[in-house]
């Protein structure tokens, strides 16, 4: 399965340029994917870098160390997502790094694959299931929640993680049909958001706001982001770079709002004249507006349209 597993980086060129790599840099792939950046940055720190690649997918980990084997010992590989980052340095002895990349795009692969359950093609919806799980070693698959969580919280999923107007609805139509039978299929799931209409006169498929809600709630996936931009800011040297990949308007927001809550340091109430609370600034926000593609890789590769890069630069302690 490694050999099908492709994954075309997305704005390749401006990660590389944000991450402001030298030779022998020390480096954190947080999602390595099928290893498009993580060849890049070994070869941006060539001859001696090192780079440390995290994933949840142990088939994108498998087609990475497939892909990678020429860098031999430049490389060493753990399973584990972007929040278990500090973790996984400690484990390994590793102290504070130059660089820590977080690409939040779901894989060509996972999303082609129909085990995966990531895809709503009506071809293979009989045969998909409704699985989504990044780390399929562990976890709820979708079919699970949407079969035992409340008609509110589906309600919320698919409003706050999918911005879908008929999110009630929704909910309401799958707390129904489950009562008939458990929902297991990609075609079940089809068929009821064509049942109440959902997203009728939209440009896109009108599944593809639920499907990205389901693996967002499957996979836990904006606490997760929270959890490893802290991790990502507190490995990093002084002058070290943080760079995040997002690819909707929730993922970004929480990147942007994370960066200002580090870069500005107290936040005690105006009226209180002395700083009590002893927060400093651990960052310095690089990009003001998020980066994204050019017009060019938004043709060649259409996953590039969304992505919008943020980076930070970690700054020295302060007394």
């Amino acid at each position: 399965m490694a050999s099908q597993f492709k994954h075309q980086p997305v704005l390749l060129q401006e990660s590389l340029s944000w991450l402001g790599l030298d030779p022998g840099d020390l480096v954190v792939d947080a999602t390595v994917g099928g290893g498009g950046h993580a060849a890049a940055i070994l070869d941006r720190t060539a001859p001696d870098g090192r780079l440390i690649a995290l994933d949840m997918d142990t088939e994108a980990l498998d087609a990475a160390a497939q892909h990678l084997r020429g860098y031999g010992e430049r490389i060493r590989f753990v399973h584990t997502s972007f929040r278990g980052l500090g973790d996984a340095l400690e484990e390994r002895e590793v102290g504070r790094v130059d660089a820590v990349l977080i690409d939040l795009g779901v894989s060509s692969h996972q999303l082609d694959v129909p085990a995966r359950g990531f895809r709503f093609a009506e071809a293979s919806a009989d045969v998909t299931p409704l699985d989504m799980r990044m780390d399929q070693t562990a976890g709820e698959t979708a079919a699970d929640l949407l079969n035992t969580a409340s008609q509110k919280d589906l309600e919320n999923w698919f409003y706050n993680y999918g911005d879908l107007r008929e999110s009630r609805r929704l909910a309401r139509a799958i707390v129904a049909a489950r009562e008939q039978r458990p929902l297991e299929t990609t075609r079940d799931l089809l068929a009821l958001i064509h049942d109440i209409g959902a997203g009728r006169g939209r440009r896109h498929n009108p599944a593809t706001r639920v499907f990205q809600a389901l693996r967002i709630a499957v996979n836990d996936e904006l606490r997760a982001l929270e959890e490893g931009i802290e991790r990502g800011i507190g490995v990093l040297r002084p002058g070290g770079r943080l760079v995040v990949i997002a690819y909707h308007s929730a993922e970004d927001r929480i990147v942007k709002q994370r960066f200002r809550d580090a870069e500005r340091g107290c936040v005690c109430p105006p009226r209180v004249p002395i700083c009590v609370c002893g927060r400093r600034p651990r960052i310095r926000v690089l990009t003001r507006r998020p980066v994204r593609a050019t017009q060019d890789e938004a043709r060649a590769n259409p996953r590039a349209r969304s992505a919008r890069l943020r980076a930070a630069e970690r700054v020295a302690e302060s007394a």
